[in-house]
């Protein structure tokens, strides 16, 4: 009985102690917020970037639409040179005003937001605003360039005049604007997919 209880002896029972992790330093930390500090500083300049580049590009669109206009609006020389006589000339005159106001506004509307420091619309509904509009405007400035540039070219054959190299002008200017515009187009794109919405 005696050798019995000498060898029962209780059950060696191995017990793991959990790995803890090593320590963060103060290093550690620092590098973290460093990372973090520097992300947000790099997104912020990107978007102001981007805000620049979106305003200089509708500034320059404005500055050719109103070129345009001025251009076919003073292309009245007596007879059939009067740009009201010729409905693709007055299809160009019409956009190129559309698109000046168009220019105008949104240029407006950055300027106010830039010097502000608040925007003026929901930046929401301004992204949506910016995409459609230029898209559209993109649209109907090459489309009334490509409308007026056969009747051009027609009247070129017969006679290569003031009146004629004034509506290749106007029709060039159009096509400018029409190509800063659909790079403004590609920016408000960009800006709307990386947009966040609250549906709360």
């Amino acid at each position: 009985m005696s050798n019995i209880e000498e060898n029962s002896s209780p059950p060696n029972i191995h017990i793991q102690t959990p790995p803890t992790a090593p320590p963060t330093t103060d290093r550690d930390y620092q590098t973290t917020a460093n990372g973090g500090i520097a992300g947000i500083l790099k997104r912020w300049k990107r978007e102001d970037l981007i805000k620049r580049g979106s305003l200089g590009l509708r500034g320059i669109a404005l500055l050719f639409s109103l070129i345009s206009f001025l251009a076919m609006a003073s292309n009245k020389h007596g007879d059939w040179r009067d740009f009201d006589r010729y409905e693709e000339y007055r299809y160009l005159l019409a956009i190129a005003i559309l698109s000046s106001l168009y220019t105008g506004a949104q240029a407006f509307r950055q300027i106010q937001e830039l010097s502000k420091g608040k925007p003026l619309i929901k930046p929401s509904v301004a992204a949506i605003i910016d995409f459609f509009g230029d898209q559209i405007m993109a649209y109907l400035l090459i489309s009334s360039a490509s409308s007026a540039i056969p009747l051009t070219n027609r009247m070129r054959e017969g006679a290569d005049n003031i009146f004629t190299d004034a509506s290749a002008a106007a029709i060039s200017m159009s096509v400018f604007a029409f190509f800063c515009l659909a790079v403004s187009a590609v920016i408000s794109g960009f800006k709307l997919s990386t947009q966040s919405y609250s549906y709360i």
